[in-house]
C-alpha cells in the first residue's frame, strides 16, 4: 500500500510570504536549528498584526505535526500565543491549530488538524503561522526553528486529493440545494438532488422542514421534536451549554449540633455513603482536633470525636493538614500539620502518619515520622489523593517544617517532592524530588518544581495526577502539569486558551481550592482571596472550569463581594453567595453533581474565623427544558400568524397555549408575555401608520385567566409597547429601515434572554442573519403556495427590498370587529386611505413574510441537532460578493 497515516517524515518547504523581517533576522533562518545562535531566528519588525509566515510545501501532503526549536535561553520575544493555517490555496486555509510555546529552550511538537469536519485527510500546500503574543507584551515576535512533519507519498496524496475533491464538490452541491428550497425552486431542487444523488439533510430534517414551512403544521411540528429529543438528537447541544451556578446557605436545625467557626481544617466525602467528614483546624485561637460527619441527605452534622487526641493512638491538634478516603476500606488517611515558630523543637517537628476507620470509629497511627521511613518530612499545604484501584497514595509539595534555628540559618524554605504509599504493603516511595533537592542534579534522578497553595487531583479513569497552580517562595505558579502513575512520565499541558488575557485562566497567587468529575472530564476550581495581605485588593470569588477534553478553562462565574458584618454572623443568611476567603475547604459530590463548602478565614482580622457551610449546584439545561424552549418558539410563531387574520382565536390561544408555556412566577417570562399580548392591539394601514385596532371593543374574557395588558388613552384608542419578543414589529413599506433594523436587533436579543431565562443558549448561527439575506430574495410568487404572476407587485418588491437591507415589513390584514355586536365582519379590513394596495397583492406578502419567519424558525431548530444530520449552515449568498 502506498504511504498510511503512520508514515510520517520531515517535509521540505520553502518561505512563500511573510509579514515582514528584522535587520538580519530573515524568515528563512526558520529552517536552520541553531539554538547556540541568537541570530538563527525570523523577527517581525513590529508587533503590530498582522504578522505571518506562510510555507509552501513542494507539493500537497497531510501534515500532521509542527515542531518548533528555541534558543538555548528563555527569550522575550518567543511566541506566547499563536494560530497555525492551513490549505491547497493561499486564499483558502483552515485552522489547524491554536496554542502557545513555554518560554523555555525546549522545543515543542503540536499536533495538527489534519482530517475533515467528515473525517477524511486533510491535504494542504500551504502553511501559515500567525504571532498573536510574544511572552515580552511590547516585544516583536521571533520563531527560531520550524519543522513541518507529515505524509507526502504521491499516490497517497492523490488518492487522498480525490476524496478531498469529491468532498468538496458533494458540500457544494449541498449549497446548491438549500438554495434552490429557501428561493421556492422546487423544480430544480427535485432535478438537482435526482442528478447528483446528494442529499441535502437526513430525511428526519427534510420532514421537519416539510412539516413545519411548507406545511405549517405546527401541531406535527411539536411531535416530532419531542421525537427528536427522546432519541437524543439534541444532547450534544445540550453537553455545550455552559453551567449555570447556584450558590446557597446549607441551614441545619438550630439546635442541632454542627461545627464551629474554622479555618485550615479539611474536608473529605465518602462518596459511597454521601458523607462528608470534617476534621481540625484553627479557630483563631487554637488549634482543633474535633471530628464530624456530615450525612448529606438528612442534611446532619454530627460530632464523633470532641477532642482526638484523649483517644487511643488519636492524633493531636492540627491545622494545614490533608486527609484522603479510601471508599474500599472506608478508611480516612492523614498526614501534615503547621507549627508556629514557638513549637518547632526537635521533638514536636515529627511528620506523623493516622488512620481512621469510619465502621469501628478507631483511630490508628501509622507511624510516629514517616520522613525515618522513606516518606515525606513534616510539610503543611501539601496536597493528597488516592488511587483506591492500586490502594496508593499520592502527597506532593507542601513546606517542610524545620527546627527554628536551622530555618533562620538558611533564611530558605525547602519543599517536599511527589512521593507514594502504597497501603498494602505500608511502604513509601519518593518519586520525584524537589528541584532543589541535593540529588536534583543527578541525571538518574527525576526532579519536580514544588510549590504550596497548589492543586492536584486523581483522575481514576486516566490514571494521571493533575498539578496546577500554587506558590514557590514569592513566585506564583501558572504551570499545568501532568504525572501518568503508570508510565512515570511528567508532561507539561499548555491549555489551549492560555495568554497574559486573565479573564481566560485562574489568576494565579489567590487561594484555590479544585475538584474533579473523572465521568465528565472535568475539572472546577475555586478561586478566592489571597493569603498575600498585599494581594487582597481583589475581593473577587470566581469559579473555574477545565474541559480536559478541549484543554480550555472557562470561567462559569465571577462575582466581586463587599465583606460586612453580615458575612461574619451566624447564618450570613443576607449574603447570597459565600465573602472571599482563604483557608476553607471544599468537596465535590459525585453523586449529587454539587459542591459543598465550609469555613475559612476572610482576612479581616486575625482572629475572625467563619462556620458557613454553603452548597454550589451547577446546573445546564437538559431535555425539558430545551423541549420547553422548541414549544415556545413554536407557539409564538403560530400565535403571530393566527393574530394576522383571526384576532379573537389568537387571544383563546395566548391564554391557553402560550399561557401553558409560560413560567408565569418569572416577572422576566411574565413580561414577555404582556409583550406578545401586544400584537393583538397592532394593524398596518397601506400608508404606513399603525392603527389601533376595534379588538379594545370585543370581550377579553373566557380563556385560561391570562392577562392582556393595555393602557388605554384618553380619546379611547388603546396603545401598547411596540416591542414584540422574537416577533415582527409592524411598520410600514415608507418605514424608516433604520427603526426597523433596531426593532430585530431588539428582538433578536429578546429570543436570546427569552431562552436564556428557559434555561438554554439561543444558538449562534450563521442562519439568523445570512440566512435572512438568502431567504428574502425570494419573489411573493416563489414563496406563494398559489399560483403567482410573472411580476410582482410594488408593494411586495418593497417588502423584499426591506428585508435584504435587514428590516421585515409586516403587511398584515386584521379583519374590523363592529363595536355594537361584538363580532368580527368577515369582509376584510376597511382601508384608512386611498393608497390601499391590491388585497391579492397584500396576501402574497403576508405568505412571503411568513415563509421567511417558518424558514428562519426552522433554521433556529436545526441549529439545537447534530451538524452531520442538518443542512449546511452557510449560504451560497456567503461566497458571493458585489
Amino acid at each position: 500500500m502506498a504511504g498510511t497515516i503512520s508514515d510520517i517524515k520531515k517535509l521540505e518547504y520553502d518561505i512563500y510570504k511573510y509579514s515582514s523581517y528584522s535587520s538580519s533576522y530573515l524568515p528563512e533562518n526558520i529552517r536552520e536549528d541553531n539554538p547556540s545562535n541568537q541570530t538563527s531566528r525570523w523577527s517581525s519588525n513590529t508587533n503590530t498584526p498582522p504578522q505571518f509566515l506562510i510555507l509552501k510545501l513542494e507539493r500537497p501532503a497531510i501534515v500532521t505535526r509542527i515542531k518548533f526549536g528555541k534558543y538555548e535561553k528563555t527569550h522575550v520575544c518567543n511566541l506566547r500565543k499563536f494560530r497555525i493555517l492551513g490549505g491547497l490555496e493561499e486564499e483558502r486555509m483552515v485552522l489547524l491549530f491554536e496554542g502557545g510555546l513555554r518560554n523555555d529552550s525546549v522545543p515543542e511538537t503540536f499536533n495538527l488538524k489534519h482530517r475533515t469536519n467528515s473525517g477524511e485527510l486533510l491535504p494542504i500546500k500551504f502553511v501559515q503561522i500567525v504571532p498573536l503574543l510574544s511572552w515580552g507584551p511590547s516585544f516583536n515576535f521571533c520563531i527560531w526553528y520550524v519543522e513541518l512533519l507529515g505524509i507526502e507519498d504521491s499516490m497517497f496524496i492523490l488518492s487522498n486529493l480525490r476524496k478531498y475533491n469529491m468532498l468538496r464538490e458533494v458540500e457544494i452541491v449541498r449549497l446548491f440545494l438549500k438554495h434552490c428550497r429557501q428561493q421556492g425552486y422546487a423544480g430544480t431542487f427535485r432535478a438537482l438532488q435526482e442528478e447528483t444523488g446528494v442529499r441535502l439533510e437526513d430525511e428526519q430534517m427534510t420532514e421537519l422542514h416539510e412539516i413545519l414551512v411548507n406545511r405549517g403544521d405546527f401541531k406535527k411540528t411539536e411531535e416530532k421534536l419531542l421525537e427528536f429529543i427522546d432519541n437524543g438528537l439534541m444532547d450534544h447541544y445540550l453537553a455545550k451549554q455552559e453551567y449555570k451556578p447556584q450558590w446557597s446557605l446549607q441551614l441545619t436545625p438550630e439546635k442541632e449540633p454542627r461545627p464551629g467557626r474554622r479555618g485550615g481544617h479539611q474536608l473529605i466525602i465518602d462518596q459511597t455513603n454521601s458523607t462528608i467528614y470534617l476534621y481540625g483546624g484553627w479557630d483563631g485561637n487554637e488549634d482543633l482536633s474535633d471530628l464530624w460527619s456530615y450525612d448529606v441527605k438528612a442534611n446532619r452534622w454530627t460530632l464523633i470525636h470532641e477532642r482526638s487526641e484523649l483517644l487511643p493512638e488519636g492524633p493531636t491538634p492540627r491545622a494545614c493538614h490533608k486527609m484522603v478516603y479510601d471508599t474500599r476500606n472506608s478508611q480516612i488517611f492523614m498526614l501534615g500539620r503547621y507549627l508556629d515558630s514557638a513549637s518547632r523543637t526537635e521533638e514536636n517537628i515529627n511528620s506523623d502518619f493516622y488512620l481512621y476507620n469510619t465502621i469501628t470509629r478507631e483511630w490508628c497511627r501509622i507511624c510516629s515520622d514517616t520522613s525515618q521511613v522513606g516518606g515525606p518530612q513534616l510539610v503543611f499545604d501539601h496536597q493528597m489523593c488516592i488511587d483506591v484501584d492500586k490502594q496508593t497514595i499520592y502527597v506532593f509539595g507542601g513546606r517542610i517544617l524545620e527546627p527554628k534555628n536551622e530555618e533562620e540559618t538558611t533564611a530558605q524554605y525547602r519543599y517536599s517532592g511527589l512521593f507514594s504509599y502504597h497501603i498494602s504493603t505500608s511502604t513509601w516511595t519518593h518519586i520525584l524530588v524537589d528541584c532543589d533537592h541535593q540529588t536534583a542534579s543527578s541525571p538518574h534522578v527525576q526532579s519536580i518544581r514544588s510549590r504550596v497553595t497548589h492543586s492536584m487531583l486523581f483522575h481514576h479513569k486516566h490514571r494521571k495526577l493533575y498539578i496546577f497552580g500554587g506558590q514557590r517562595g514569592k513566585d506564583y505558579m501558572t504551570d499545568f502539569l501532568i504525572y501518568d502513575v503508570d508510565t512515570s512520565e511528567l508532561s507539561n499541558m499548555t491549555p489551549e486558551n492560555t495568554n497574559t488575557d486573565t479573564k481566560n485562566v485562574p489568576q494565579s497567587g489567590f487561594t484555590q481550592r479544585a475538584t474533579i468529575d473523572s465521568e465528565k472530564d472535568e475539572i472546577y476550581v475555586l478561586t478566592s482571596l489571597s493569603k498575600e495581605k498585599e494581594r487582597r485588593d481583589l475581593n473577587i470569588n470566581s469559579f473555574w472550569l477545565f474541559s480536559l477534553a478541549k484543554k480550555e478553562w472557562c470561567c462559569v462565574y465571577k462575582s466581586e463581594h463587599s465583606n460586612g458584618e453580615n458575612c461574619y454572623q451566624k447564618s450570613q443568611q443576607a449574603c447570597h453567595e459565600p465573602c472571599p476567603r482563604y483557608a476553607h475547604q471544599i468537596v465535590y459530590d459525585t453523586t449529587n453533581q454539587v459542591h459543598f463548602l465550609f469555613g475559612g478565614n476572610p482576612g479581616t482580622n486575625s482572629n475572625v474565623r467563619l462556620d458557613d457551610f454553603w452548597v454550589l449546584r451547577l446546573e445546564k439545561p437538559n431535555r425539558a427544558n430545551i423541549l420547553r424552549y422548541c414549544k415556545y418558539l413554536l407557539r409564538k410563531q403560530e400565535y403571530e400568524e393566527i393574530t394576522k387574520n383571526d384576532p379573537l382565536s389568537a387571544i383563546l390561544y395566548l391564554q391557553t397555549k402560550l399561557y401553558d408555556i409560560i413560567d408565569h412566577s418569572d416577572p422576566v417570562q411574565l413580561k414577555e408575555f404582556h409583550k406578545l399580548a401586544s400584537l393583538l392591539f397592532k394593524s398596518d394601514t397601506a400608508d404606513g401608520e399603525t392603527e389601533p385596532t376595534s379588538l379594545l371593543t370585543c370581550s377579553l374574557s373566557g380563556g385560561a385567566g391570562a392577562s392582556v395588558a393595555v393602557a388605554a388613552s384618553a380619546d379611547g384608542t388603546g396603545s401598547a409597547t411596540t416591542s414584540v419578543i422574537g416577533g415582527t414589529v409592524a411598520a410600514g413599506v415608507g418605514g424608516s429601515k433604520h427603526k426597523q433594523q433596531r426593532s430585530d436587533d431588539d428582538q433578536q436579543k429578546e429570543e436570546e434572554n427569552m431562552a436564556k431565562v428557559m434555561r438554554v443558549e439561543s444558538p449562534k448561527s450563521v442562519a439568523d442573519e445570512a440566512d435572512t439575506s438568502s431567504i428574502s430574495s425570494m419573489s411573493s410568487s416563489d414563496c406563494s403556495n398559489s399560483q403567482g404572476q410573472a411580476g410582482a407587485s410594488s408593494s411586495a418588491q418593497g417588502t423584499a427590498s426591506a428585508i435584504a437591507d435587514g428590516a421585515v415589513t409586516q403587511v398584515a390584514l386584521i379583519p374590523s370587529a363592529t363595536s355594537k355586536k361584538g363580532t368580527v365582519d368577515d369582509t376584510g379590513a376597511t382601508p384608512s386611505t386611498s393608497r390601499t394596495a391590491n388585497p391579492r397583492n397584500r396576501t402574497q406578502d403576508q405568505q412571503f413574510e411568513m415563509k421567511i419567519r417558518r424558514c428562519l424558525l426552522f433554521n433556529k431548530l436545526v441549529d439545537l441537532m447534530p451538524e452531520a444530520l442538518c443542512q449546511p449552515k452557510k449560504n451560497i449568498s456567503d461566497f458571493v460578493l458585489l
